[in-house]
């Protein structure tokens, strides 16, 4: 190893926000950590990644209530009992089922909790050629050889769910923004994973079946940092893996000028490739998705 010290990774920026480093260190040791959910996310998304180890115990909620059992568990809003509602404007779960139709203004995946509206038919229902059924990208593959991924920016784990119902394991990368949707992944039985886009994908090279992404991964993302993103994907797929880009958002000349070469440039084999109008804010905005199945080369992907 070239090195007799253990030295605990740390994100590099967190010594650019001293102050708030210093607030989210500031606990006693063998205490209770503060609730500070809030500013442990800033950090977070200020780059601030890995966050500091602590030696405190997190904040929980006084009455815990276990999860509902597999399968039940699955398409079950669980218990507002299992979540410290501190740091959001919800404070239980039929708030968030409700925001669609109550909330005015923008939150992150904002029908995701209603898991008897969309979330119910997501992947199992073709509502454009836009929308790839799991089923159909599965069969791409020889039975069973589909087994374990990753979905990035991943909402409420709906499309780890259905994987798992299909006996394929997927860990799903979620923040946390103005809900719980770590601890909602977890209850309903599969594993969430907190990081954020900018991280490097904590896999060793040439491991996963399978990555899947969702409108997370488009074109409010620095083109150079997707160029990244995409190249560390291809890097933790394994030769013969599949990358799902599922509706990319690009407007205009974006996809021929920019993301059309960008994504050839990375050494994915196209085995589907999909573009489609985005009509909700009015066809002269001119916007448009890409929903993408790429094959990681079986040989020569090196």
């Amino acid at each position: 190893m070239d090195s007799d010290h253990i030295i605990p990774p740390v994100g590099r920026p967190c010594t650019l926000f001293p102050n708030e480093l210093r607030r989210y260190m500031a606990y006693k040791v063998n205490g209770s950590c503060p609730d500070d959910e809030l500013l442990a996310q800033k950090l977070l998304l200020k780059g601030c990644e890995p966050l500091p180890r602590r030696r405190c115990r997190p904040a929980a909620p006084p009455e815990y209530v276990e999860p509902y059992p597999l399968p039940t568990s699955f398409w079950t809003t669980p218990s507002d009992k299992s979540v410290v509602w501190t740091a959001y404007t919800c404070k239980n779960y039929q708030c968030l089922i409700d925001r669609m139709k109550t909330h005015k203004g923008f939150d992150d995946c904002k029908d995701c909790f209603d898991l008897l509206g969309r979330e119910k038919v997501r992947w199992t229902t073709v509502g454009t050629n836009l929308d790839f059924p799991i089923d159909e990208v599965l069969a791409v593959k020889k039975p069973g050889t589909i087994r374990i991924g990753l979905d990035i920016g991943g909402g409420v784990g709906t499309f780890a769910i259905r994987m798992k119902e299909r006996n394929v394991t997927i860990i799903t990368t979620s923040m946390n923004l103005n809900g719980p949707f770590n601890n909602f992944i977890a209850a309903r039985g599969v594993i969430p994973m907190y990081i954020s886009i900018s991280q490097r994908l904590p896999f060793f090279d040439n491991t996963l079946d399978i990555v899947h992404s969702m409108h997370v991964m488009s074109n409010w993302i620095p083109t150079t940092m997707l160029h990244f993103m995409f190249f560390d994907i291809y890097r933790v797929l394994r030769p013969g893996g599949l990358f799902w880009l599922d509706h990319f958002f690009c407007v205009g000349d974006q996809l021929e000028d920019v993301y059309a070469p960008l994504i050839n440039s990375i050494g994915f084999k196209r085995v589907k490739w999909v573009v489609g109008p985005k009509l909700d804010r009015g066809a002269e905005l001119r916007e448009m998705y890409i929903s993408a199945l790429l094959e990681k080369p079986l040989k020569n992907s090196w």
